[in-house]
């Protein structure tokens, strides 16, 4: 399951990537916002953040308008190595060396387009699981105690 949210800044991207998500019958949790009303982004990617850190879900989706202050929220949370990606390879990079278990997009950066292809690189890359890379992630947990 994914667990998705946004503010009011990222709240059309946010419908866009759940049409996606319905179109490809992967299930999500919609955790707000579920409007255009002014709110405040930590309040929902803190919310993300808790339930993939929880393990309620396998991954989260955090957009805000440029996915940077959602995605300094989400990270605050421990267990959670949340990427702000503009483009597939950084998606796809995240995922295999970072195991990035949240992405962050900025919606009033990235078109509807790129937002979903990266969408779907980040949800559909695997982590290498090579050692280098564990050992950096490992690296990057302790930091987070």
């Amino acid at each position: 399951m994914i667990a998705i949210g946004s503010d009011h800044g990222g709240y059309r991207l946010k419908q866009s990537v759940i049409r996606y998500l319905e179109e490809k019958k992967i299930s999500y949790e919609d955790l707000g916002c579920y409007s255009y009303e002014s709110c405040d982004y930590p309040e929902f990617g803190r919310a993300v953040a808790n339930a993939v850190a929880e393990g309620r879900c396998g991954k989260g989706i955090v957009i805000c308008t440029t996915g940077i202050g959602i995605s300094m929220t989400a990270n605050k949370v421990p267990g959670i190595r949340c990427a702000v990606c503009g483009d597939p390879l950084s998606a796809k990079l995240t995922r295999l060396h970072n195991d990035a278990n949240v992405l962050a997009l900025g919606g009033g950066i990235i078109g509807e387009n790129l937002a979903l292809e990266i969408v779907d690189v980040f949800l559909n890359t695997p982590f290498s699981g090579e050692e280098r890379h564990q050992r950096r992630v490992r690296a990057i947990e302790l930091q987070q105690e």
